[in-house]
């Protein structure tokens, strides 16, 4: 696990520059900072040390020193490819699992791609061609940005490591503004920096000469099969997870779990710790109301795990948030990510690798919001259609009141009222918050593709589709990554692997949700292994506090400094913002995720422009 970071063309005081970039990301690698320099190209990388602990130094080169390697995340499946690539008469100088990503593209070329099981970002420098290869995880799990500035190409594992390049330029991308009010993130392609852009999950790019070429080697499907029984797929779930854990234990140091109240988590610890000592990590509130902790205590007692729990009090919620944003590179206005920032602190303390549950929810049908298209079924079979849009047509006119959601929501194609776990702000509701207009487009142009992508699937499949393009990538993972390398602990996702995938794609919906529960066969798998009564309990969401906390008059206070700084000024309609914080603090309305959404951009707006740390 590291951080990476590189540049293609030449600048003045070349090596300076690339020491400055990585100095941004050392905290994704503190053990050691190296470079590679030659003609057209400059690496960096930053490492923490997981595998091979003394050889594993990168950049790598091959065997006559004309390819350079970079690279962020772990090969589960490298030693296999390993002893196919010596077969093939490859040298290796190492025994991390880096190496074969060189000596694989070398043998491969991009058919490497579809061979490898893990978690990755990399970068090869082919110095015979002048070409820069690199390539992302099948679904995310670790980020790739890239920026074209001036002659320079640049690349690496965090946006901020880009800022000390001579040729960079530090650019809001404001148009992106009405997206990141709806998603609570920024979704796709580009980033809240003008010019900066994700390199998509699946994907791989070649850049030479000044041209830049992206390509898809995996897409995600599904072929869902109903004529196998229910417990034929738990017999495989069982099976394929049992074999994933195994994989994503491969260290050199020791492996510990981070450990909540839900099904997830707590599976993974199960698992573990029947092949190890394990630790686990919990996060929890200092009002025990709204803490998950002790639910994580019984479950660490239920499967004999050490548990360590780490308190978070509002003062110390609040203090982080600056923090968290920056270490995020991207606003998100998850509140969960705050949580996370804490607990990989906590773990970090003692261990350099956690395993989470990360991934299942989508994997496997786990959000409540997939058991809407069922309640919609029941309830178009009963009211005619011409009556569904008369009564959400009435409804959107009304006040506020209970099922008013669900019937104009009813009246929708799943394709018009699904665009993800986040839709916090109305597409009417954004541009009478935002100062300025914006040539934005409603978020259902964002994702009509994915759906498109998804035809002829059932609404809970197209959900859970979108959901893996969208949520998971620009949410789920983007916290998971930044928070946990925050503190220089790596973070591993056993439910997000190509052969749980392989599984998971063939579930028929009715395997997955039903109107009383989500991801039944999961928990029908994990029943067989921990106390079934904790496999089926349902986990407490992170967040439950902050509307609490926003309407205390000392957050009151923070929130409108700065609602109302030049920054709020700048971009938004600061009379809205301050009525929208007024109305949540007398209780007329629950505005905490608005009010969130808005505060998490200013944060980080501070820390990248104003304080421009």
């Amino acid at each position: 696990m590291c951080g990476f970071v590189g540049f293609t063309g030449e600048c003045a005081e070349k090596s300076q520059v690339l020491s400055a970039m990585l100095k941004k990301i050392i905290h994704r690698g503190p053990d050691s900072r190296e470079s590679y320099l030659s003609d057209g190209i400059a690496l960096g990388f930053a490492r923490l040390s997981i595998i091979d602990l003394e050889g594993g130094t990168q950049p790598i080169l091959n065997e006559d020193g004309s390819m350079a390697l970079v690279f962020n995340g772990e090969i589960y499946n490298f030693q296999p490819l390993r002893e196919e690539l010596l077969a093939a008469g490859h040298q290796f100088k190492t025994h991390t699992d880096s190496e074969v990503l060189l000596h694989g593209y070398e043998e491969w070329g991009t058919e490497l791609l579809r061979r490898l099981r893990g978690m990755f970002a990399f970068a090869i420098w082919d110095g015979k061609e002048q070409k820069l290869f690199g390539a992302r995880d099948h679904f995310g799990i670790k980020p790739y940005y890239y920026a074209r500035m001036g002659e320079a190409f640049l690349f690496g594992s965090e946006i901020k490591s880009f800022t000390p390049h001579p040729d960079f330029r530090l650019e809001l991308n404001e148009e992106r503004l009405p997206d990141y009010l709806t998603f609570s993130c920024v979704p796709g392609y580009d980033t809240m920096f003008r010019n900066v852009h994700k390199l998509p999950p699946g994907h791989y790019y070649e850049y030479q000469q000044g041209r830049l070429e992206i390509c898809r080697y995996f897409q995600p499907s599904y072929e869902m099969d109903s004529s196998r029984p229910f417990e034929s797929y738990v017999d495989e779930i069982s099976k394929v997870f049992k074999e994933s854990v195994q994989a994503h234990r491969i260290s050199d140091v020791e492996v510990g779990c981070f450990l909540s109240s839900g099904v997830d988590s707590s599976f993974v610890a199960a698992e573990l710790s029947k092949l190890q000592k394990v630790k686990t990590y919990t996060i929890g509130f200092a009002e025990e109301k709204y803490s998950e902790a002790a639910d994580a205590r019984m479950l660490a007692d239920e499967i004999g795990v050490e548990n360590f729990e780490q308190r978070v009090s509002s003062e110390d919620y609040f203090a982080s948030v600056g923090e968290v944003q920056y270490h995020l590179d991207e606003p998100l206005a998850n509140p969960s990510a705050n949580l996370l920032y804490f607990v990989s602190k906590r773990a970090a303390e003692d261990l350099k690798v956690v395993l989470s549950g990360e991934g299942a929810d989508e994997m496997f049908g786990g959000y409540n919001v997939y058991k809407e298209p069922l309640a919609v079924r029941r309830f178009q079979k009963k009211v005619p259609g011409f009556l569904r849009k008369a009564a959400a047509g009435i409804a959107a006119r009304m006040p506020d009141f209970k099922g008013k959601n669900f019937l104009i929501r009813a009246s929708q194609p799943i394709e018009e009222r699904y665009i993800g776990n986040a839709n916090v702000f109305k597409v009417g509701e954004r541009d009478q918050y935002l100062k300025n207009s914006y040539p934005s487009q409603p978020p259902q142009a964002y994702t009509r593709p994915f759906y498109e992508q998804a035809k002829g699937y059932d609404d809970i499949s197209k959900m859970q589709y979108m959901d893996l393009h969208v949520w998971m990538v620009d949410e789920i993972l983007l916290k998971a990554d930044k928070m946990s390398m925050a503190h220089s602990l790596e973070l591993r996702v056993p439910f997000l692997d190509t052969e749980i995938f392989r599984t998971a794609r063939k579930l028929p919906p009715e395997y997955k949700v039903s109107a009383e529960n989500t991801k039944l066969a999961l928990r029908a798998a994990a029943g067989r292994e921990m106390n079934p009564v904790s496999a089926n309990r349902r986990k407490l969401a992170f967040p439950e506090p902050l509307p609490e906390w926003l309407r205390e008059e000392r957050y009151q206070e923070l929130i409108r400094s700065y609602f109302t700084s030049e920054t709020a000024q700048k971009y938004f309609r600061t009379d809205r913002l301050l009525a929208l914080l007024e109305e949540h603090r007398a209780g007329q309305r629950n505005n905490s995720m608005k009010i969130w959404t808005v505060f998490s951009f200013l944060k980080w707006y501070e820390q990248f422009f104003t304080l421009k740390r």
